[in-house]
């Protein structure tokens, strides 16, 4: 392992958090694909297998951040607990309404509901900032090593989804992921010794939403384009290969997109940025918008797999700084609410994308459907260049703490003076 990712694990408890965060991150890959997965073995009907798995994404966008604020406010393991039961019965009721064929409005009552599972990552990297906050190093490391974490989540955990429910029974898919969810809170909510001390808000933040920061929202708007790019190109791509007679090869291609992540993710945690923060998010999301142009012109699965390859090494990158920002635009006391913002954001993307690339599928064909991320990444990359100066923290922090990254994040002479410092 490289001596920057050795170095973060030599805190006693680091191994066990990530590795139950891994586990408790899983469900986030693959609940959607298990719905649908389910739906259209038991009834053929994608539609509302897709419209379940829409209303699973949007509520767990919107419901996301407000059990992170209450995680803010009381800790993890008060939280989180309660939270995932909730998710766990929810999902329980919906695979059982399949099996004893409720109602359809019961399944989406069941659907909304599942949207209350908490964000893990989000969880973790707050135990990461909680070590590391004076560490800038060592914390860029830890948000590189979460960003590969979340990206083999979503190399494998739809592979698993989709073949439990296949090769067992319907069902199996999303039930595993309800099992891996609630194994990963008890296992992270019973290290209590790394769990992130709760920091009372200042008086004028109280009941207010960490969304009140100006560049949080900067953020929040270009990550919602930047998700819109994931989603259409799981469609598209699905779409493409099965045009072409290779149907099965979709799940390669979309893997390879993650491992030009993963890979450069891992490369990133190795090094040390220079330079501000905000000026290098920019660059990566532009990075990211024109990594979408060559996909215009592929007309083939071979030349596809490396065009996605080639996409996906400006991911992880961008995702890092878009995380590592979060710390420097919103007060410590919304810490973990302001990076589920982030994650939010970028699944209701995906959920927008995804609708619009399929039905321009159905319209155009795949081959012209890549014109969706494209303008999708136009927009996020228009939505950065207008609001990237707002990337700046107030004059003062109102909880008066040492930004997370300062000197990781590339804070330093020229860099505006007070604060700084994945996923999909």
């Amino acid at each position: 392992m490289p001596s920057p990712y050795r170095a973060i694990f030599t805190a006693p408890g680091t191994r066990t958090f990530s590795a139950a965060g891994l586990l408790g991150r899983l469900p986030v890959a693959m609940l959607g694909i298990g719905i649908v997965t389910m739906v259209s073995v038991l009834t053929g009907a994608y539609g509302l297998a897709g419209a379940l798995a829409a209303t699973v994404a949007l509520s767990a966008a919107a419901i996301g951040p407000q059990v992170s604020r209450l995680v803010d406010r009381r800790g993890q393991r008060r939280v989180l607990r309660p939270a995932a039961l909730m998710t766990v019965t929810a999902v329980a009721g919906l695979t059982a309404g399949t099996v004893w064929e409720w109602p359809t409005w019961t399944l989406f009552c069941c659907a909304a509901f599942a949207g209350c599972v908490p964000s893990l990552g989000s969880m973790v990297r707050s135990r990461w900032v909680a070590l590391y906050r004076e560490r800038p190093r060592e914390l860029h490391a830890a948000y590189a090593w979460e960003s590969i974490v979340d990206e083999l989540c979503f190399v494998f955990g739809p592979i698993l989804s989709i073949g439990l429910s296949t090769a067992w029974f319907p069902q199996a898919g999303p039930l595993a992921a309800a099992c891996f969810l609630l194994a990963g809170v008890f296992w992270l909510t019973s290290q209590r010794a790394t769990e992130p001390p709760v920091v009372p808000a200042a008086a004028g933040a109280a009941g207010g939403s960490a969304l009140r920061a100006p560049g949080l929202r900067v953020l929040v708007a270009t990550l919602l384009g930047v998700g819109a790019i994931f989603g259409a190109i799981d469609v598209v791509t699905i779409a493409f290969a099965e045009e072409r007679g290779h149907r099965g090869a979709a799940s390669l291609l979309l893997a390879g997109y993650a491992a030009g992540s993963c890979l450069a993710g891992a490369l990133f945690g190795m090094l040390r940025p220079t330079g501000a923060a905000a000026r290098r998010w920019l660059l990566g999301v532009c990075a990211v918008a024109l990594s979408m142009v060559p996909l215009q012109f592929v007309t083939g699965l071979p030349m596809l797999a490396v065009t996605l390859f080639a996409a996906g090494l400006a991911i992880a990158p961008t995702l890092v700084t878009s995380v590592a920002l979060v710390d420097r635009l919103v007060p410590r006391a919304q810490l973990t609410e302001g990076m589920t913002w982030v994650s939010s954001s970028i699944a209701v993307g995906m959920a927008l994308g995804a609708a619009v690339a399929g039905r321009t599928v159905d319209t155009y064909g795949a081959g012209q459907a890549y014109t969706v991320p494209a303008v999708a990444g136009v927009l996020a990359a228009l939505t950065a260049l207008l609001g990237h100066r707002r990337l700046v923290p107030p004059p003062a922090r109102r909880d008066g703490a040492r930004p997370a990254a300062e000197d990781a994040t590339g804070a330093g002479p020229g860099t505006p003076p007070a604060v700084e410092r994945s996923p999909r």
